[in-house]
């Protein structure tokens, strides 16, 4: 027989992790990453290793509040949290630093009588273009296991109040896990767009962008610590 309140919980876990996959911090985090590989199969990738890692986190963690009914204290859960604001602040100036790098610079030069500005870079080396997937999903992971452990108190607190059984609780976590790889690959995707676009606009508009986003990371990171430090919600 087929039941439906199970169904109905597992297609609403599904929903909510989709949407999960969108809250502001995911998306700064995330758009740091993908802002280094403007690639649409590599966005992909690497948005899937966030959600896996995300997921795996939220999984390891329900089961030990579910299997020994034990109740993760706020002020854990704030100090995940911050844990996340400095972790986006390390990751906007990881970001800022690899550009850096690159060394991008304003060139000016005569050409026919008349003087040009280029935007110009030195990489460090550009002969080097292979992708190593597996290093490059070891970082999307980490990122995806320290949101999943940051958000693992509220969404523990919500199953244990919904389901009746371990075994309902571990699946709702799975689908709400899948609902986020879902949400956070297509959000990824979406990112990487406007970054490919803007390379036809020249290295500039991309640098704008990545830059940007960046920026918007450590911004949020920075906010994020200094509204937990003080106690607002």
């Amino acid at each position: 027989m087929v039941d439906v309140e199970l169904i109905t919980l597992l297609g609403l876990g599904f929903l909510l992790g989709a949407r999960h996959a969108l809250d502001a911090d995911h998306i700064a985090a995330v758009s740091t990453i993908l802002s280094q590989r403007p690639n649409l199969q590599t966005s992909g990738f690497l948005s899937f290793c966030w959600g896996f890692g995300h997921t795996i986190m939220l999984l390891l963690v329900a089961l030990v509040v579910i299997v020994f009914k034990i109740t993760i204290p706020d002020s854990v859960a704030q100090a995940f949290e911050f844990g996340i604001g400095a972790m986006l602040v390390a990751l906007g100036t990881s970001l800022g630093w690899s550009l850096y790098k690159e060394r991008w610079h304003f060139h000016e030069h005569e050409h026919e009588g008349g003087r040009h500005v280029h935007f110009h870079r030195h990489p460090e080396d550009a002969a080097h273009h292979h992708r190593h997937w597996l290093r490059l999903s070891v970082r999307p992971v980490l990122v995806g296991m320290a949101h999943g452990l940051a958000g693992s108190a509220a969404l523990t607190l919500m199953v244990l109040s919904t389901v009746h059984s371990l075994g309902q609780g571990l699946a709702y976590i799975f689908v709400f896990g899948i609902g986020s790889i879902v949400g956070m690959m297509c959000l990824g995707l979406m990112i990487s767009v406007p970054l490919i676009f803007s390379s036809a606009y020249g290295r500039r508009a991309q640098f704008a962008l990545q830059g940007l986003a960046g920026a918007g990371s450590v911004v949020l990171g920075v906010v994020m610590m200094i509204r937990i430090s003080v106690g607002e919600p």
